[in-house]
C-alpha cells in the first residue's frame, strides 16, 4: 500500500488541535474525512506535531496510506477540493518509502511566533497574532533568549499535562527580531514539551516589557518548577512553520 507524505498549511482559530478529539472538530479529522470523500477509503492521518486548539501551521507535515494508487498531484487537488470550505489546504504530496513516519523520522521542527507590538486593535491580522500594546525590547528578549539555548531540564515551560517521558529537551536556537512592526520569535528543537513553546515567548515578553532581566528568565529555567513561568503565551500567534527530515 502506498504511503504519502503532504505538507499541509491551515488557520487553526476553528479547530480544537490537530489531533482528533471529542470535544470539537480536529484538523486530523477534517483531513480524514476529505480523504474518505475523495477516494471512499478511512485512512488514518498522522502528523509530525500535535499542535493545539488555535495554533497554525504554514509546513505541518503528515502521512497516510492509500490503497489506491493515484498521482501525487491528483491526491492532492482531490484532497483540497473535499476540504472547502474549511481553512486547510494540502500545499505538497509526495510518495515516500514505508518507513518514513511524519512524526518519528522528523529531526527538526520549526515554530514562529508573532506579537504585533502596537497600541491599535487588531483587524486582518485577528487570531493571527497577539497584540502585545506596550513597547517591548526585542535586542533584550534576544539576548535573554540565549539562556535557553542548549539542552536543559524544561520543566519550568512545561505544561502540567504534559505527557513526555521527560522535561529535559535540546533548544536549537530562540531567536527575537523585529520585522515591521511585529516582534518575531523562532525556534527550532528535535521535539517539543507541550506548551513550551508558547510558555517561553511569554517569559521573554517579560524580558521585553521589563518586568523580568535575562538573570530572572535563567533562574526560572534553573528552578525547574511551573510556577516559576511568566504567562503562556496565546495560541493565535504560533505557527508549525517546518518540520526537517
Amino acid at each position: 500500500m502506498p504511503r504519502y507524505k503532504l505538507t499541509i498549511e491551515y488557520d487553526g482559530t476553528p479547530f480544537c488541535g490537530w489531533q482528533r478529539q471529542a470535544n470539537g472538530r480536529s484538523v486530523q479529522q477534517a483531513l480524514e474525512e476529505a480523504i474518505a470523500r475523495f477516494c471512499g477509503e478511512t485512512a488514518a492521518v498522522r502528523g509530525a506535531g500535535r499542535t493545539d486548539a488555535g495554533v497554525h501551521a504554514l509546513g505541518q507535515v503528515a502521512h497516510v496510506d492509500l490503497a489506491r494508487v493515484s498521482w501525487p498531484d491528483t491526491i492532492r487537488d482531490a484532497i483540497n477540493a473535499h476540504l472547502k470550505p474549511d481553512r486547510i489546504a494540502v500545499v505538497a504530496v509526495e510518495e515516500v518509502g514505508a518507513e518514513f513516519d511524519a512524526r518519528f523520522s522528523a529531526l527538526k521542527r520549526h515554530y514562529l511566533y508573532r506579537i504585533v507590538n502596537r497600541r491599535a486593535p487588531l483587524t486582518l491580522q485577528l487570531h493571527r497574532a497577539w497584540l502585545v500594546r506596550r513597547r517591548l525590547d526585542a535586542a533584550a528578549m534576544h539576548g535573554a533568549a540565549q539562556r535557553l539555548v542548549g539542552r536543559h531540564d524544561f520543566s519550568t515551560f512545561r505544561d502540567a499535562e504534559c505527557q513526555a517521558a521527560s522535561p529535559v529537551r535540546t533548544l536549537d536556537c530562540l531567536d527575537v527580531a523585529v520585522v515591521n512592526e511585529d516582534v518575531e520569535v523562532r525556534t527550532t528543537a528535535r521535539s517539543f514539551l507541550h506548551h513550551q513553546v508558547r510558555s517561553m515567548v511569554g517569559s521573554l515578553v517579560y524580558v521585553g516589557n521589563g518586568k523580568w532581566s535575562a538573570d530572572d528568565l535563567a533562574a526560572a529555567l534553573e528552578a525547574r518548577d511551573r510556577a516559576r513561568c511568566g504567562a503562556v503565551a496565546p495560541a493565535a500567534g504560533l505557527y508549525l512553520i517546518g518540520v526537517d527530515y
